[in-house]
This record gives C-alpha cells, structure tokens and sequence, in this order.
C-alpha cells in the first residue's frame, strides 16, 4: 500500500460538540472555547496548505490518495470547529437574553410607578387651584407638593427613555448574534451533510487502493478506464436547481463558454459552481414562497421578500406558486433563511444588484440601465433569475466581483466568497466549499478536452 503524508493522521477522535468542563467559571469557559476554536482552525489551515500543495503536483496514485484525506480531515476539522463557534454564540445569546429580562422586569416597575404618579396627578388636577392651597397649611406646602410631582414625572419619565433606549440597543445586539447563530447553523448543517461525501471519498479511497495495490501504473490505466468518451459527455445531462433542471451537457458548457467570454471568468469555474450549489441545494429540498406573516416564513422578511415580490411583478409570475430553497430546519425550528432563485441560487437581494432592482422611496422598481444581464445579453426584457442563460452570467458576474483571476488562489477565494460572503470566505470552516469546487473545475476542464477532441 502506498504511503501518504498523511498516513496515521487521519485516525482521530472526530468531536462535534466541545468537551463541557464542570465547574468552570464564565471566563474560563470562554477562554476555553476560543482556544479550541483557534487550534482546529490552525489545524485547517495546515491541512489546506498540504492539499494546495498536492494539487501542484503531477496527478499520481499517492498524490491523489493523499488529497482525498487531506480532504475527509479538512471536512471533520470544519464541522468541528462549526460547533464551537455555535457553542459561542449560544453563549453570548444567552446572556443577552438575562440582560432583557432583568430590563423588562424593571421597564414594568417603572411604568407602575409612572401610572400610580400620573393617577395622583390627575387627582391634584381635579382640584380647583383655591381647594389645593386651602388644603395647606402653607403656600410653601402647596408649592413644595407642586414641584415634586412634576420633578418625579420629569424623572422618571428621562428613566422610562433610557430603559428603552437600552432594550433596545440589548434586542439589537440579540437579534445580531441571532443572524450569526443563524449563519453558523446553516454552515453546520450543510458541512453535516458532507458527511455523505467523507463517507464516499473513503469508499473511493479503498476501492482505488484495492483495485491498484498501490502500484502507480495500474492507477494510471484505472483513470484511463474511469474517463467518460466525447460520446457519453454529448449525451450526459448537466444538473441544474431551482427550475433549470437538467440540460445537455453540451448546452451547458456552451452557456458557460458564452459567459465567460463576456465577463472574463473561467467557463469550468462558473460550470463549477452551478454544480455545487445544485449539489448542495438538492440536499436541501425546494419549497413555495410564504409570506412573513405566514406560520412558515421562508425568506427574511425586510433583505429579501420586498425585493422578491417586485421581481414577480416585474416578471409577471405568481410569487406563491414559484419554487425557492427551503429555509434551514433544525429540530423543527428554522436556523436559517430560505428564498434562493433559480440555476445560480441567488436569493433576492443578491440578483437584484445584477437584475436592476432598486430601492426608490422604500419601493422596489426595475431600472433597465442597471440591468447587468440585460445589457450583456442586449435582451428587451428584465433579467431573469429562472432562465438559464440569465444565471450563468449572473453567477460569471458575481464571480468576477469576487476577484476570480483563473489561478488556483484566486478561483478558491471567489468560490467561497461567493458562498460565504467576503467575511466568511477566511473562516477556514468554510475551506470545504472552496476545495469542492475547484475538485469540479479540474474535472470538468477534462471533460471538456475531451468533449472538444
């Protein structure tokens, strides 16, 4: 059996949820975390370094095998560090969420106490001016009495300000780490499902050791045998989600040549892509568009179903009968917001920066001259989401946005910024993505040779 750089590494003890370390302090537990957090993010990184430096090589038996574990411990390393971070923010949420009790318990206090003033201020107002000084003993009694009510009202009236003035700033901070919680647990679940793929690299991995035992030239001839023809490739169906479904294989490196030319992005990396998020999303089904106000909300209620109600009228189709991705369930409660469109998976607010869409007045209108698509395809109607030629270029455009340059670097870091965004693209628990698509490219600029000869 061949040896790997990473032979005996790869057996580990895989843990998804952090060791809990009874009777440690707040501080402690923090500390902890951030520790743990930053070594397996250390760990990542090594592991990432080996693998790009594998993919420089010439393809071989052991280069390969190596790159399929450095790949499957990559994978456990993000799922784990995913569940730290999770663990955090949990935290940090629940903290926040004493804070909000304690102010609301106070709010009401305050509020009782306000009412009970306004109630006696009411019975000194009923009173004539002459009745309320005929009460006194003194003048300097009526008006002592005068003024301390209203500096108490004035009091607590500045009080009752500032309480919701801190609530409020508390239900921010909440709902921000909530949005984080939210992205962290969407990332976890679909790195959870790459559990299916470690499983099948490693079934891949014992198959290729089996087959070959270990030696170089009958790996070669296997590759050779594993090689689709130009034949079967004419014939194959190129996946597409979210309404695109599958199209000749052909068609799609015709598309995706045609949006590489107008943008400059590799035609493999764009087809990359478009495979990875079909791959990814047909694992998290489909669902109808529901309104915010409905018991199942689907999209973020303000980013992106305003901007998705003005696409359907732009459009002319129904929005509740159009299918968009689901929104990301965990034990019967949704950790993440659903409404990605079509072939290229964008949600809402994402197309309408290539689409034309743009806020007037808090209104969502169409304007042709911001139109991206529109004006590359030189078309007399809106871009469209649901049509393939459309989310082709929109995925080549943001791609390019995203800095891909055609070297191995610049590609990876687009692809992930264009899956975590640009925040997310340097969390190394989100390298799975990155390494993903690029296994893509390189296979798929194969087939095309191939297609081509």
């Amino acid at each position: 059996m061949a040896r790997t750089f990473l032979s005996g590494i790869l057996v580990l003890t895989f843990i998804i949820s952090p060791f809990v370390v009874l009777g440690e302090t707040e501080k402690e537990r923090r500390t902890r975390l951030e520790t743990e957090l930053q070594n397996v993010e250390r760990q990542i990184l090594t592991q990432q370094r080996l693998v790009e430096d594998k993919q420089q090589e010439r393809q071989s038996l052991e280069r390969d095998i190596s790159i399929i574990e450095g790949e499957i411990k990559k994978t456990q390393l993000g799922i784990q560090a995913r569940a730290v971070a999770i663990e955090q923010l949990s935290d940090q949420i629940g903290e926040k969420e004493v804070v909000l009790d304690i102010l609301s318990d106070k709010l009401k206090r305050q509020k009782v106490s306000l009412a009970d003033l306004v109630r006696k201020s009411a019975l000194l107002e009923d009173y004539s001016l002459v009745e309320v000084m005929l009460s006194k003993q003194s003048f300097s009694e009526f008006f002592t009495d005068v003024a301390t009510y209203q500096a108490i009202k004035e009091s607590l009236n500045e009080s009752l300000a500032v309480l919701h003035g801190i609530r409020r700033d508390t239900v921010e901070q909440k709902n921000e780490l909530e949005n984080k919680q939210e992205t962290e647990a969407e990332m976890k679940r679909i790195q959870e499902l790459q559990k299916k793929e470690i499983e099948t690299k490693e079934r891949e991995k014992t198959r290729i050791l089996t087959v070959t035992k270990g030696q170089e030239e009958a790996y070669q001839t296997l590759l050779e045998s594993q090689q689709r023809t130009a034949s079967q490739l004419r014939s194959a169906l190129f996946e597409l989600l979210g309404g695109g479904g599958g199209i000749p294989f052909p068609e799609a490196v015709s598309l995706a040549q045609y949006a590489s030319r107008v943008t400059g992005v590799e035609a493999t990396l764009i087809l990359a892509i478009l495979e990875q998020e079909t791959n990814i999303g047909s694992n998290l089904g489909s669902c109808l568009f529901t309104d915010s106000h409905s018991s199942r909300p689907v999209m973020h209620p303000t980013r992106d179903e305003p901007v998705f109600l003005a696409i359907a009228g732009i459009l002319g189709f129904d929005p509740y009968s159009r299918t968009v991705s689901c929104p990301i369930m965990q034990n019967g409660s949704r950790v993440g917001w659903g409404g990605a469109m079509g072939p290229s998976q964008f949600i809402p607010s994402t197309w309408a920066i290539y689409g034309g869409i743009i806020n007037i007045g808090g209104n969502w209108v169409y304007d042709k001259g911001a139109d991206a698509i529109r004006k590359i395809n030189g078309n007399n109607t809106p871009a469209n989401p649901f049509n393939n030629k459309d989310a082709f270029i929109a995925t080549a455009l943001l791609l390019r946005d995203n800095g891909a340059n055609g070297s191995y670097g610049g590609d990876r870091l687009a692809a992930l910024r264009y899956y975590a965004g640009w925040g997310g693209a340097s969390n190394p628990a989100n390298a799975f993505y990155g390494d993903q698509v690029m296994n893509r490219k390189a296979r798929l600029a194969n087939e095309i040779k191939i297609l081509g000869s």
